[in-house]
């Protein structure tokens, strides 16, 4: 009767709190690598949406101002996006060179 929830943390965590389980500098690099991918893909997403809503209502209204700033943001979206992907394949390729795990 104490349990009417079933346990995840044992499942996800191998049982403890995920920050005891760092067990050095390196992998504090991965953990944060990896999250900072994710979040700059996450930002890209919302940077083409307001890009394109921005052209969308700056040629609606004609505005070739904003029609211009949501291009610009746009354009800003992708070469970002660009520069996450390129990293994430060096990073990869230095893992393949030198043999260590750099993002788990």
């Amino acid at each position: 009767m104490n349990k009417v929830a079933i346990d995840i943390g044992s499942t996800f965590f191998g049982g403890g709190h995920p920050l005891q389980q760092i067990s050095g500098i390196g992998q504090l690099v991965s953990i944060i690598l990896s999250n900072a991918m994710v979040i700059a893909g996450i930002i890209m997403l919302f940077l083409l949406i307001f890009g394109g809503i921005s052209m969308v209502m700056g040629a609606g209204r004609d505005n070739p101002e904003q029609a211009a700033k949501g291009k610009q943001a746009a354009t800003a979206a992708v070469i970002g996006f660009i520069i996450i992907f390129a990293s994430y394949w060096i990073i990869q390729l230095i893992q393949l060179l030198t043999g260590i795990t750099i993002l788990q």
